[in-house]
């Protein structure tokens, strides 16, 4: 969209930078760059980059994760998308009016988020432990510790807009999800990591699959087929939240689907009560008496 004659270049480079150069070395320069892989075309109106790492619309996805990315930081998300807006070019930044409402949007004030990601990885490299503070968020809106934990870490995942730290929690000897944006005070271990190919369900490492499709909410444990029978309006709902490898069946005498999915019982209830006026969980009848315990539960404090 601006292209630059040989002249034009060498009255920028006087002007900016105070440097005399004739056209020729221009023209040479140009060439140059172009034989390293600079995607440069050369017309009758001038030169221009013709291509860039990032094409804009590229850049946009990354700006909206950034800003939608619950787990970091007003502060460190404007940092980010400043950096991201200068792989663009001058005019690109003033197409994205959003990056200057980055204060509006729902982010964690846990400084420590970026740290802690470079201290897990550093971890999961040497095979070592990690030992740090979890807090929850008080009525005050601030984070208190609530425990102290030492786990062997082996995978960060990001889980609606959410970023968890798999480990295995040491002195309960189970796998556990950690919010990392509640995550304070976290230092390496001397102390070796327990290997996850040693601990039951893990013989063939992580399944990330089953963490995205298992687990709507990051509870650890063990999943269940679970059979729902769900009104076709949430269908996609359904694909959407366990993924398509889920068996859908006509139930002809109620007009709506009946679904069996795998999925933790723990979330299962959750999430059940979340479609509550679209789903109806049919077995296992574990999972039924449930769901009806936290409906009377509720009932109690709505209708008494």
């Amino acid at each position: 969209d601006h292209p630059l004659t040989q002249a034009q270049i060498s009255k920028y480079l006087e002007k900016e930078y105070g440097i005399s150069i004739e056209r020729r070395a221009i023209s040479s320069n140009l060439s140059l760059l172009k034989e390293s892989g600079v995607s440069i075309r050369s017309t009758h109106n001038g030169n221009y980059l013709d291509e860039r790492d990032f094409e804009d619309s590229e850049l946009r996805l990354l700006i909206d994760g950034v800003l939608c990315s619950r787990h970091i930081t007003a502060s460190h998300s404007k940092a980010l998308i400043e950096k991201i807006c200068g792989l663009s070019n001058k005019y690109f930044k003033a197409h994205v009016k959003h990056v200057y409402s980055v204060n509006d949007w729902n982010k964690t004030d846990n400084q420590e988020l970026f740290l802690n990601i470079e201290l897990v990885d550093t971890a999961i490299e040497k095979g070592v432990r990690l030992a740090f503070d979890y807090n929850k968020t008080g009525a005050d809106k601030r984070l208190h510790k609530t425990a102290a934990h030492d786990v062997s870490p082996y995978q960060l995942t990001l889980h609606n807009q959410r970023y968890y730290l798999m480990a295995r929690n040491e002195r309960w000897g189970d796998v556990a999800y950690y919010r990392l944006d509640r995550i304070t005070n976290m230092e390496l271990s001397d102390e070796r990591a327990t290997p996850i190919k040693t601990l039951p369900g893990y013989e063939n490492g992580i399944d990330y699959k089953r963490i995205s499709t298992a687990l709507p909410y990051m509870y650890s444990d063990e999943p269940e087929h679970i059979t729902m029978l769900v009104s076709e309006d949430i269908v996609d709902q359904v694909i959407d939240w366990f993924g398509k490898d889920i068996h859908i069946s006509r139930d002809t005498a109620d007009d709506k689907y009946l679904v069996t999915v795998l999925a933790s019982p723990n979330a299962m209830e959750h999430w059940a009560l979340q479609y509550l006026r679209y789903v109806e969980i049919q077995s296992p009848e574990s999972m039924r008496q449930r769901i009806k315990d936290a409906l009377d539960e509720g009932g109690e404090k709505y209708y008494n």
